[in-house]
């Protein structure tokens, strides 16, 4: 009903059962290793699927934030009280399959390209704690709805870098961002969640969505600080990346500092072995 009837059905949709999902069952704390997911991608000029461990593995570099209460079915959150419902902040390594992505992505978004893990470092930081460093957000155009419009609108200045190492190498800095360089606020976030009536729990998990900044070395995946693999970066031994390699750990790390106060949020990190044969 919604669709152009001679294209009521996308290519992928006789090959994949096509879904999406928020899942908590395979987020995982810093230190744990990933294996390389498998799925169905389209090769470059191929007319039919293939299925096999994914060539394209990434990170993206996001932070998460945690809810600290309930609501009840059928209750908003508005975006002026959104900061109440959060209790902290963590980092959060969304790891994704590019190929798998962009054969299943259309049109209900990432499905077995994002499920497979996610990482997160091990102490969540109050926002109680980040209150200090509070700075202007980004203005927004067109203005959002009424919703969405925050009386009181800040981001929270949070410096992140994610580095790549491996055994044969020292980790080597890749990306350098900050959590300030997000569009939407959390406050944003958890009231457009809510407006429809969804409820929250305690202890649910919000990803940030993929921080990157202006410049090419603030870009926050592998997808774009390489932009699509046609500007490798080089590693300390010589060898190149487009996306990360089996035995390659990927480090985020994240604080803010301000009149000599840091909060540090440590690191969290992830090795990514191959794929299982099973």
């Amino acid at each position: 009903m919604f669709r152009d009837p001679e294209n009521a059905l996308l290519p992928n949709w006789k090959h994949i059962p096509v879904g999406y999902h928020g899942r908590a069952s395979s987020i995982v704390v810093s230190g744990v290793p990933l294996h390389r997911p498998k799925g169905q991608t389209m090769p470059a000029g191929a007319d039919q699927p293939v299925f096999g461990p994914s060539k394209l593995v990434d990170f993206e570099l996001e932070m998460a934030f945690v809810t600290n209460s309930y609501t009840e079915m059928g209750e908003s959150i508005p975006v002026d009280e959104a900061d109440q419902h959060i209790f902290g902040m963590v980092l959060f390594n969304d790891w994704s399959a590019r190929d798998i992505q962009k054969w299943e992505y259309v049109p209900l978004g990432p499905f077995l390209a994002k499920n497979f893990g996610s990482s997160i470092s091990p102490w969540v930081v109050t926002l109680e704690a980040l209150s200090p460093f509070k700075t202007g957000a980004q203005k927004q155009e067109p203005e959002p709805l009424p919703y969405l419009k925050e009386r009181e609108r800040f981001a929270l200045d949070i410096q992140l870098e994610v580095l790549i190492g491996s055994d044969a190498f020292e980790p080597k800095t890749v990306c350098k961002s900050n959590f300030k360089n997000m569009y939407w606020t959390m406050k944003q976030q958890l009231a457009h969640h809510t407006v429809n009536g969804c409820n929250v729990e305690v202890g649910d998990l919000y990803g940030s969505g993929t921080i990157s900044g202006s410049t090419p070395d603030s870009f926050g995946s592998m997808l774009e600080l390489t932009w699509r693999g046609e500007n490798p970066i080089e590693m300390p031994d010589g060898t190149t990346r487009k996306f990360i390699n089996d035995g390659d750990t990927v480090i985020m790390k994240g604080f803010a500092e301000k009149d000599g106060v840091r909060v540090g949020f440590g690191e969290v990190s992830a090795k990514l072995l191959p794929a299982k044969e099973k």
